[in-house]
């Protein structure tokens, strides 16, 4: 079918028009195809149908394996198993999604769990979580302990052992977690994440006791990994034994070889504390008696000439300072007084040599017509106007006879 022609009004599909031949050519394209993964969201129907997705390091497919193919499957599948599975691609048209319909499934080997953790390894550290200079140093007197474990493991039991023979007033928080399993990882994050969130604790060991590499996965779950590597919480990673290992010890700040180890990296012993505290004490104690005697020894050497002696010394300067600047000060308030008086005496003879009257008493005149409107031309009048003269005393009343 020319799907470029099918565009016009006259060739609209429907939806389900659509999906019908999206359906028809993938189930007719990918009858048999093998596909290789790791399992998440494994989920058993009550009907004994298997749902779960495959997902690699990019994409993800979702599957389903039925009753009648399942109740022969040599193993129980689990979230983090990597597998290889066989079967048809589906179309689940009331979804309009697409799923593998799987008639064989096979564990993959140690070999194929190394070489996806390896790749994701790689991924990861490219990515620069696994630097040294992300990792910061633990609180060397913690206050609180959080862990994240399971709260019925042996780990738990062994970290908190070893917390009451170092430390029995040190405050442990226990963050319960699945450690393997369907749901482990999204439950590990959801600790972490909630410890931070709340700032439980000053130091968290996650882990879990020993296991296969399978039983392992959720610490290599690249969500854990993630959460580890931004944790505000200083993290101590305690992954099974010493020979046991999980991507997750390459994000935390530190890597211990069990949760015995954990604990004895977070927890300082009772007995450290304390005698740290009284070797600090006595080496105040001893600072402090040191200084007293010096003291006394400096004290002895003054007696009271000498004192005075000394009193003098440090006095003598200052008072002749003292004396130097009263004098200065003193003739700086002489001199600004001078120089006040001299612009006062100024600032007097100007307005003096401004004053109307003093013009009047050299001689001369001002001249008004009966309005009062002071006369500066002769041609603003005319003869037999009335004009008044103010001289320097009284007034003159006078009338114009002639104008040049």
């Amino acid at each position: 079918m020319d799907f470029q022609n099918n565009s016009s009004e006259n060739n609209i599909f429907t939806v389900t028009q659509l999906t019908g031949l999206i359906k028809t050519m993938l189930e007719r394209s990918f009858v048999n195809v093998t596909v290789k993964g790791e399992i998440s969201n494994f989920k058993t129907h009550s009907s004994g149908h298997l749902y779960f997705s495959l997902k690699d390091n990019d994409s993800q497919i979702k599957a389903v394996m039925f009753r009648g193919r399942a109740q022969y499957l040599p193993f129980k599948p689990k979230d983090g198993m990597v597998v290889t599975v066989s079967g048809q691609i589906s179309v689940y048209p009331a979804q309009g999604s697409y799923q593998i319909l799987v008639s064989k499934m096979e564990e993959a080997g140690i070999g194929q769990i190394m070489e996806m953790l390896e790749m994701r390894k790689r991924r990861m550290a490219s990515e620069g979580l696994f630097d040294t200079e992300r990792k910061r140093p633990l609180p060397q007197y913690p206050q609180t302990i959080g862990v994240v474990t399971s709260p019925t493991g042996a780990a738990l039991r062994d970290i908190l052992n070893v917390t009451r023979t170092r430390n029995p007033k040190m405050n442990v928080t226990i963050l319960p977690a699945l450690v393997q399993g369907e749901g482990a990882a999204e439950s590990i994050v959801r600790m972490i994440k909630t410890a931070n969130k709340y700032k439980m604790c000053d130091i968290l060991i996650v882990g879990r006791g020993g296991g296969s590499l399978e039983d392992l996965l959720p610490f290599s779950d690249e969500e854990v990994v993630r959460t580890i590597a931004e944790s505000e919480i200083p993290v101590i990673s305690a992954v099974g034994h010493e020979i046991d290992w999980a991507l997750c010890d390459f994000a935390a700040d530190v890597r211990a070889s069990t949760p015995s180890h954990a604990a004895e990296m977070a927890v300082p012993r009772y007995s450290d504390i304390t005698n740290q505290i009284s070797l600090c004490r006595s080496d105040l104690c001893d600072e402090i008696f040191d200084r007293i005697d010096r003291f006394k020894l400096m004290l002895n050497t003054f007696k009271p000439e000498q004192m005075e002696r000394e009193f003098k010394n440090i006095l003598s300067p200052l008072l002749q300072r003292f004396d130097y600047a009263k004098e200065d000060l003193q003739e700086s308030i002489i001199r600004n007084l001078e120089q006040k008086r001299q612009i006062l005496k100024e600032k007097i003879t100007i307005l003096e040599n401004a004053n109307p009257q003093t013009i009047f008493d050299r001689g001369y005149s001002m001249v008004t017509d009966e309005e009062g409107k002071i006369i500066r031309n002769s041609k603003s009048l005319k003869k037999g106007s009335r004009i008044i003269i103010k001289p320097s005393a009284g007034t003159i009343e006078a009338e114009v006879t002639n104008i040049n």
